[in-house]
Formats: C-alpha cells, structure tokens, sequence
C-alpha cells in the first residue's frame, strides 16, 4: 500500500484494490489464526485427559474409555512420561497464546481500513460564522 501514490478519495482503481486486498487478507488472516487457537486448544483438552504410563524406555498414553475412538500414543526413547507430555502442554499454550495474539493483530487491522473507510465524515465548508461580521452590526 505505501507503494501507491496516495490520491484524495480513493480516485485510483489500484488504491481501491490494495486497500480492499489489505482488507480481505486481514480478514482472512483473522479466520485462519482463531482457527489454528481452536485446534490448539482441542489438542490440549486432549492431552489432559490422557493417562501415560512408561515401559520399557518409551511412553504408552491411553485417551479415558469412555472415549468413542481410543487411542494410544507410543512416544519412543523416553524416560519420563511427564517431560513429554508437560513439553506438549506448554508447545500447545504456547501455540494457543500466539495465534490470539495474531488474530487480534489481524483485528485490528481490519478495524482500521474498516474506519478509515466508512467513518470519517466529513465537514462542510462553513459559509457564514457564528459571530456577526461588522457589516451585520452596522445595518443594526
């Protein structure tokens, strides 16, 4: 956009079209970011619910049974269930944290090429001042 001479009332079809680009990317960028926190989130709700247990240096983790498509995860070469599964929680947080972050930018964004477009109101040029000029006081 900062490429396009800028042109009072969007007189250029090319300033319309980057400015209606800008937009409709924001806007998409906002679906695709709220979206990809969702999926984060469904995972993480997930990994909670999981029951781990290790045997022979690897990591066998069980969703509950009440579950209609149980599950197991194997995680190999591990000693520990709970470092995987604790750098699991905090990847997904992480992830959760991040993308809301760059929904809101993509927000914000769209907010801003929405009002500089559809909210600003303009003022007419004022034809006569609300004091009285000095002609009107002589004829008084």
């Amino acid at each position: 956009m900062l490429c396009v001479s800028y042109q009072v009332d969007e007189r250029t079809g090319i300033q319309f079209a980057m400015k209606l680009l800008y937009f409709l990317l924001s806007a998409l960028g906002l679906m695709v970011c709220v979206l990809a926190a969702a999926f984060a989130a469904y995972h993480y709700l997930q990994l909670i619910q999981l029951t781990c247990v290790t045997a022979l240096e690897s990591c066998q983790c069980k969703l509950p049974s009440e579950e209609p498509l149980r599950r197991s995860f194997v995680y190999r070469d591990v000693t520990d269930c709970a470092s995987v599964t604790g750098t699991l929680k905090l990847f997904f947080l992480v992830q959760m944290i991040l993308n809301l972050v760059c929904g809101l930018v993509c927000l914000r964004a769209c907010c801003v090429m929405w009002e500089h477009r559809y909210q600003v109101f303009y003022v007419g040029v004022r034809i006569c001042s609300l004091t009285p000029s000095e002609d009107q006081q002589q004829k008084v």
